[in-house]
């Protein structure tokens, strides 16, 4: 069976539906939903049931957003009588500016009001978690060639957000990911090779823990962690030559506590840089290390701490970097949701400040059961 993304990207389908988001069935008895919010919808129906308004989403930043099917699908499963809201919307992956509206509901108040903060929610985390990601996969091309991205964020943060970052993550630009769970969305699987947990398991020997790995998972492609000894080069020197080609890639992960062997080895090459953790005086030794001996096709994946800025310092000075693996820095919310009742009854009304702000490029939703 395929999955809705599939669909969506064959022109098959408009939108992804509850199929895919697979929504806790408690939002429908306001289990998340602020308890004013329940409260205003009781006081809707019972003091003024007739009334017509017009919701409006937008938020402060350039962004790329991302939510917005969930939210269309969320309003579609548990809304009263969804058919008849009208809903405008903008589309995930699309490029956003400061309050532009990306988002209208019109319909009685009673039928979807107490769903605001959810919306705000989904909106807020899918898309500062996309505009972080596609921040990162823009600095990884500073250089002139694009660096993949491989979106590592399963341990900074609780399990059950896996899928929907991973989703933001892959409209945001990452179509490489740690966790199947992260993949479950749009269509792919997880991707990895070993933790510092599987060289421990080999006394520290990463030949070894390797072998094994290739033993079990023969098909995969070879990319080795070398930090767990503090002294990259070597290691990886050391599982070049036992596996040659076999080798796809070597992964660093340098605590940012610590200072690789190579630079107490090499003491005369210490100056105005910080020796710690993953930097680029060692990638470029780490680089010239492997292409002296014949390894030039050995991948170098840089994780440990990175950040947009630390890309970008890389990327500026061509370090050798193939692959950049990223984690806490993605799933920062630095973009927050605003909803607005603008309209009601045909005239504008609304909170001081705000007012209703129609946007040509929202195109309006069709209802599908």
């Amino acid at each position: 069976m395929k999955k809705e993304i599939s669909l969506k990207l064959n022109g098959e389908i408009d939108r992804l539906t509850n199929k895919t988001f697979k929504f806790d069935e408690r939002i429908k008895d306001g289990w998340f939903s602020a308890v004013y919010f329940l409260k205003t919808k009781e006081i809707a129906q019972k003091k003024r049931p007739n009334n017509e308004v017009i919701m409006q989403f937008f938020q402060k930043n350039h962004a790329v957003l991302c939510g917005t099917d969930e939210v269309i699908a969320l309003l579609h499963t548990f809304s009263d009588d969804p058919e008849n809201l009208e809903i405008h919307s903008l589309k995930d992956g699309d490029k956003v500016s400061p309050f532009e509206t990306v988002l209208t509901i019109k319909g009685p108040y009673q039928s979807f009001g107490y769903l605001e903060g959810i919306i705000d929610g989904i909106l807020a985390r899918r898309t500062s978690v996309a505009t972080n990601v596609y921040n990162v996969v823009k600095a990884g091309r500073t250089s002139g060639t694009q660096k993949p991205v491989m979106f590592m964020g399963d341990r900074d943060d609780h399990y059950t957000q896996q899928a929907g970052d991973g989703y933001a993550a892959f409209i945001g630009g990452s179509t490489a990911q740690a966790t199947h769970a992260m993949n479950e969305w749009w269509g792919k699987t997880g991707m990895g090779t070993m933790p510092h947990a599987l060289i421990q398991l080999f006394e520290g020997d990463a030949v070894a823990a390797s072998k094994a790995y290739k033993e079990v998972y023969p098909d995969d492609e070879l990319m080795v962690l070398v930090d767990y000894n503090n002294d990259v080069i070597t290691d990886s020197l050391k599982v070049a030559h036992a596996f040659k080609n076999e080798l796809k890639g070597v992964r660093l992960d340098t605590s940012n506590n610590v200072v690789d062997k190579y630079f107490l080895r090499n003491e005369h090459i210490m100056g105005p840089f910080d020796p710690r953790g993953v930097n680029p005086e060692l990638i470029f030794a780490l680089r010239l290390a492997l292409d002296d001996e014949g390894f030039e096709h050995v991948k170098i994946i840089a994780t440990g701490g990175f950040t947009e800025e630390k890309i970008k310092q890389f990327e500026k000075q061509n370090v050798p970097v193939d692959i950049y693996g990223v984690g806490r820095s993605l799933l920062d919310n630095k973009i927050g949701f605003t909803g607005d009742s603008v309209i009601l009854n045909g005239e504008p009304e609304s909170k001081f400040g705000r007012r209703y702000r129609p946007n040509p490029r929202l195109e309006k939703v069709h209802f599908h059961k």
